[in-house]
């Protein structure tokens, strides 16, 4: 293959790789199953220490029930760095990952809210034309839990709001 035939399909690999990232906070947000579970391919493992280690499957079973106690959350994926295999149908991936999450307080007058940031190491394959995580670990780098007054947590108004659903409004210009 001719050097600029390899950089076009390392670039395309990379922002394919790149999506699938993205697709993965998206799912969270908007509680879409299948969304989520297309980030692994089958038999795909996720390392979450100390919390969960097993499939990328189990993976979403477990998040799903503790975000479903959650009020909100919100994940965001910054500075990802990208090495494609010779091959060009392997990969690895580091993702700085920051992640908000709101629930209940210990009383109606509050909510708790977590704030993680952390980093995705994810191996990667391409299989039948699709990129997906064959293997991801998350490294936590810090992490600050506090109480915040429910007056100051509820300032935006439910009809402004995002919605942890398919009816958020995003679903209406993307296609899942």
């Amino acid at each position: 293959m001719a050097e600029l035939d390899l950089a076009v399909r390392d670039l395309l690999a990379k922002q394919a790789i790149t999506e699938v990232v993205y697709t993965y906070c998206r799912a969270l947000d908007r509680m879409d199953r299948d969304l989520a579970l297309s980030v692994w391919h089958p038999g795909g493992t996720a390392d979450y220490p100390p919390m969960f280690s097993g499939t990328g499957e189990g993976f979403v079973d477990w998040v799903w029930k503790a975000h479903e106690a959650l009020t909100s959350h919100s994940h965001q994926i910054t500075n990802i760095l990208i090495q494609i295999g010779a091959d060009g149908t392997s990969a690895v991936s580091e993702s700085y990952v920051t992640v908000l999450l709101r629930g209940p307080g210990a009383d109606d007058s509050a909510i708790s809210e977590i704030t993680t940031r952390g980093r995705y190491v994810d191996r990667w394959s391409l299989r039948d034309g699709r990129w997906a995580v064959d293997s991801r670990r998350h490294i936590l780098d810090a992490q600050t839990v506090q109480t915040i007054p429910r007056e100051l947590a509820d300032f935006v108004p439910p009809e402004d709001a995002g919605r942890r659903d398919t009816d958020d409004p995003s679903y209406a210009v993307f296609r899942p």
